[in-house]
């Protein structure tokens, strides 16, 4: 594996983890929407990661980083409320609040800013290691 292939996989590891962040502000930032409708009220997203493979010659010769494959919905249940007096409830009087965890959203909002800190530090260590090798020759 080459320094090369060091700092392409950190990337697409960082690059991972911002869409992770961006999916979690998302959440949070809607986690207080309602809707009258439990079919159109905001669910909570998450990024799905595979790692990706390169193959030379025909064989999978290595990890060549992380990628997002898709973003789903969370299949967690909303919140049912009722609420006949709000000028959005349904016929039945009850409105729907979003499935958005803040805890939970904020855990994973720490852990995706430590797995991007963790990136960036390989990537450190990698061009600390590369520039050490350079001085060699002097």
């Amino acid at each position: 594996m080459s320094l090369n292939n060091i700092f392409n996989i950190a990337g697409s590891g960082m690059s991972a983890q911002t869409v992770r962040l961006n999916t979690t502000a998302s959440n949070i930032a809607n986690a207080e929407n309602i809707s009258g409708d439990k079919d159109t009220v905001y669910k909570s997203k998450h990024p799905l990661f595979t790692a990706s493979l390169e193959s030379a010659h025909g064989n999978m010769s290595g990890l060549s980083g992380v990628k997002v494959t898709e973003i789903i919905e969370s299949s967690k249940p909303v919140q049912k409320r009722y609420e006949p007096s709000n000028s959005i409830a349904d016929k039945d009087g009850y409105v729907y609040m979003t499935n958005v965890n803040l805890v939970e959203e904020m855990a994973n909002m720490i852990a995706a800013s430590r797995a991007y800190q963790n990136n960036v530090e390989v990537m450190s260590t990698a061009k600390q290691m590369l520039m050490s090798t350079l001085k060699l020759g002097q």
